[in-house]
């Protein structure tokens, strides 16, 4: 009984896209490194042609010397000799330099004509005669001007830039004479540090001419006013005292009126104080009055009569009220009482002749007081015109007094001319050009070779639709790669060949060691790289069964021409005979047959013939059909005469009869078909065998044609079995597979079974 060939689940989208990200996340920067590494020739290229660029473009330039200076500028002292209050102007000195100010006013036009003057004068400011370009036959060749350099102070060869976190400015000139670059510089740091001091010294001495104008008005003014102030006291009969804690004049009736404003109030208090104790007295018992209980006199009375009066309630206890005793006490106490009762009333009249002597006394301050209010009241008006001349006069002498002092002061500053601005480094004549840079010229010109070298095979790389490498075609279908064929151009050993094209039948004749053609390269005896490449190929397919099923008939096709089919076909049969199974070569494609041609064999009675038949195929026109090759175990079915009508002969139901018979008979079929995307005849073929091999070629099969093609078998419900790679370069591969062209050591000798 013949084996039922199942054929073995594909690799699940879902798995195949963690397979395709993963491969991208963990191989993105290495693959960029490896198209790199394999294209280090065309970037050494882009480096070279980059480097050679920025040479050309310094060559021709004119060298330029910049040449520098360094200046400090420091903040001005505005307390020194008190400049700060006879200079009109804040330049902002007592705080922060207005760097940035300074900076506009060295790139001035005024300080650079200034300069340029200066230059005239010291004769540094002239055409150099001898000063020519040094490319000066470069510059003719290229049409350049070479007139001599004429020497011209320019704004836009000057820089002025602060230095960070200091109070220095750095100035900068280039020139194409060293000497000039120097002179300049260093002429413009002396003109604006002169200027400077000049125009400080300027205002000083304005502002001095101006105050020394306004001083002899002030004086004349300030004479004035006190010569009224003078008369005006003498007309009115003010009086007035010289005041020495502020020298001022008081007037003699306000101090008298303050004086009695103070009495008064004095006598008001003690007023005040005598009539509340004589109200007291009045209201209040006697013996609870102060001055009662305070006096010693008194008080030793009441302890007497106290006493006494103890004496008499003890003795009445004991005594009748007439009894003696109780008399002579009660006679003890009358005149103690009357003396206390006498002090007692004296008492009483001090504190009412107090009150009198009080309130009289504040009647006559305050009667004072209201004379001098009025007589104050009355000189008041005669003080408020004289207040306001003497303000006049006060305020006449402190500006006297002020502007004198500035003056004396202004004439101090305006014979010292100090400057905040000191050189810090003078510039030296250079003696290296600053530009151009040839250095930085060529590495600039070489860092853009290399971008735009590398830039430009990343582009060219994505923008290759081919197959490149193993696993490309896995990626895009999902399809289970069985292998892949190296180029014979990429192997030292290996013969060279045309892949995927017609051989000559001097080659097809050549079957020995050293000269086998692509087609029949697994026959030459010896083991390569190539060789091993179908046998591996051949294991997956072997082993791509479950349970000792695998497939028996195959179809092997591609998308387009030249890629490679009949070559798989025939080395995949030869390294099936090698492990001696019995294989049949089946040669489908009826319009443009190869298969007979590279095993010499006729081609007058093949598949044409027998699909043409109309009844049963009989087992002598199958073994007529069928042809041995010098290969052991290798049998071929030529396709038969040409024909144009392949499509409907392969609908043959003898068709499927001869598959049926073939996967009796022999291990393994290979069937040869045109092109999937141009024919229908490998499709046809599909559906009757075990499953579909697609063959595509490195470098030229595009992802879209094996997606389309995979796509429909997919939809006719075929079983594609894989892919095969063909035409691989491994040292083109840009995932650096093993080096296949160091491989050729490892050869086996089929023939003599040596290695």
């Amino acid at each position: 009984m013949v084996p039922v060939y199942r054929p073995r689940p594909q690799i699940a989208p879902a798995m195949s896209r963690i397979v395709e990200e993963s491969d991208s996340e963990g191989l993105g920067i290495v693959e960029y490194w490896r198209l790199i590494k394999r294209r280090r020739a065309a970037i050494a290229i882009a480096c070279f042609v980059g480097l050679v660029a920025g040479i050309l473009f310094t060559l021709p330039q004119t060298p330029l010397y910049r040449s520098r200076t360094t200046i400090e500028i420091q903040n001005l002292n505005a307390e020194f000799m008190k400049s700060k209050q006879i200079n009109p102007v804040n330049d902002g000195s007592d705080s922060t330099v207005d760097v940035q100010t300074q900076i506009k006013i060295i790139q001035s036009d005024s300080l650079i004509e200034r300069v340029a003057d200066k230059l005239k004068t010291d004769g540094n400011f002239k055409p150099k005669q001898g000063l020519q370009n040094r490319f000066a036959s470069l510059r003719r060749l290229l049409n350049l001007p070479t007139q001599n350099l004429v020497l011209t102070p320019s704004l836009t060869d000057l820089t002025v830039r602060q230095l960070p976190q200091t109070r220095m400015l750095e100035i900068l000139y280039s020139s194409p004479d060293p000497g000039f670059a120097s002179a300049f510089v260093n002429t413009l740091a002396t003109e604006y540090i002169q200027s400077n001091m000049e125009a400080r010294w300027k205002m000083t001495e304005r502002t001095g001419q101006w105050l020394t104008a306004q001083l002899d008005e002030m004086k004349i003014k300030l004479e004035r006013s006190e010569t009224e102030l003078q008369n005006y006291a003498q007309q009115s009969g003010l009086l007035f005292t010289g005041n020495t804690t502020n020298n001022e004049r008081a007037n003699v009736s306000e101090d008298r009126l303050r004086e009695l404003q103070t009495e008064l109030s004095k006598a008001q208090g003690e007023r005040t104080a005598a009539q509340s104790r004589y109200e007291i007295s009045l209201s209040a018992p006697a013996s609870a009055l102060a001055d009662v209980v305070n006096d010693g006199s008194l008080r030793i009375l009441q302890e007497k009569i106290t006493d006494l009066s103890r004496q008499r309630a003890d003795a009445a206890v004991i005594y009748t009220p007439k009894h003696e005793k109780v008399a002579r006490i009660e006679a003890q106490i009358a005149p103690l009482q009357e003396e206390f009762d006498r002090q007692r009333t004296a008492i009483l009249g001090r504190i009412k002749n107090d009150y009198d002597t009080a309130l009289l006394h504040e009647k006559l301050i305050a009667a004072d007081y209201a004379t001098q209010s009025q007589r104050v009241t009355d000189e008041a008006g005669k003080s408020i015109q004289y207040n306001i001349l003497k303000r006049d006069v006060d305020s006449n002498r402190q500006m006297y007094e002020s502007t004198l002092q500035q003056v004396k002061e202004a004439s101090i500053a305006s014979a010292m001319r100090a400057s905040n601005i000191r050189i810090v480094d003078p510039a030296k004549t250079p003696l290296v050009p600053y530009a151009p840079d040839m250095k930085a010229n060529a590495v600039v010109g070489l860092l853009g070779g290399l971008f735009c070298g590398v830039v430009f095979i990343l582009i060219h790389d994505r923008a290759n639709r081919t197959l490149q490498q193993p696993g490309d075609a896995q990626i895009w279908t999902q399809v289970l790669e069985l292998g892949a064929i190296p180029s014979a151009q990429s192997i030292r050993g290996e013969t060279a060949y045309a892949p995927g094209g017609a051989s000559s039948k001097a080659e097809i004749s050549k079957k020995g060691r050293s000269g086998a053609s692509r087609e029949l390269i697994s026959s030459n005896g010896k083991s390569g790289v190539i060789s091993e490449a179908f046998h591996t190929i051949l294991t997956s397919i072997l082993f791509i069964g479950e349970n000792g099923n695998r497939p028996q008939v195959i179809v092997l096709t591609s998308g387009s021409p030249s890629e490679g089919k009949t070559t798989l076909v025939s080395n995949l049969a030869i390294a099936m005979a090698d492990i001696r199974r019995k294989v049949l070569i089946i040669d489908a494609d009826l319009r443009r047959p190869r298969i007979h041609s590279l095993f010499d064999l006729p081609n007058e009675y093949g598949l044409s013939t027998i699909l043409r038949e109309r009844d049963f195929i009989s087992q002598a026109e199958l073994d007529t059909a069928i042809q041995a090759t010098n290969v052991p175990g290798l049998s071929v079915l030529p396709s038969g005469p040409p024909t144009s009508s392949a499509a409907n002969l392969l609908y043959s139901p003898n068709m499927a009869e001869l598959l049926d018979r073939a996967r009796a008979e022999y291990d393994l079929v290979l069937i040869d078909t045109p092109p999937t995307l141009l024919l229908a005849d490998a499709r046809v073929l599909g559906r009757l065998a075990d499953g579909v091999v697609v063959v595509t070629r490195a470098n030229q099969t595009t992802r879209d044609a094996i997606v389309a093609v995979t796509k429909r078998f997919a939809e006719d419900g075929t079983n594609i079995i894989g892919t095969i790679l063909n035409d691989w370069d491994p040292k083109k591969s840009r995932s650096g597979y093993y080096g296949y062209h160091d491989y050729s050591g490892y050869g086996y000798d089929y023939a003599t079974k040596e290695g």
